[in-house]
């Protein structure tokens, strides 16, 4: 399992920033290799991805979502993956966007491209796109979703 943590800057209030992310239908527009991805409840999302010509579909599901703070989730099928998302107040106009991502590469192209820092340079350039892809809405997001869901209690 390979652990990736990175961040960015973006010019916008933590509230937009979050509001932004929790529009999952969206990510296609800013995360290279995705293709679609469809809400199918409250917390199942149902991802299409084509990355180098490997094209997969699973489900995920969020662990746990706190306005304004975080959005964690989990593969429930398919690629085994978790990670989380967090939003930290910089100031009332600028908000840091750090994804933490745990990935457990399949098959030697995967992990020969996960030792060369393909993902990090993924994760990377995703989150670039969604500073790019925010920032040039003026500020506004498509939309958002306030609802919470409770860390699983162990």
């Amino acid at each position: 399992m390979s652990t990736v943590t990175k961040s960015v800057d973006v010019n916008v209030p933590v509230r937009t920033a979050y509001n932004q992310w929790t529009q999952f239908e969206e990510f296609p527009q800013f995360m290279s290799g995705v293709e679609e991805i469809r809400q199918l409840d409250d917390t199942t999302t149902h991802w299409t991805t084509n990355i180098d010509g490997v094209k997969r579909e699973f489900d995920a599901r969020i662990t746990e979502q706190l306005p304004d703070e975080r959005v964690a989730w989990t593969s429930v099928e398919g690629p085994r993956q978790a990670g989380v998302v967090t939003f930290h107040r910089l100031d009332a106009a600028h908000t840091r966007v750090t994804v933490q991502m745990d990935i457990e590469p399949e098959g030697i192209v995967e992990q020969v491209g996960d030792k060369l820092g393909f993902v990090d340079r993924q994760v990377k350039g995703d989150l670039e796109r969604f500073k790019e892809f925010i920032e040039g809405r003026d500020g506004v997001e498509t939309g958002g979703w306030r609802g919470e869901v409770d860390r699983p209690q162990p």
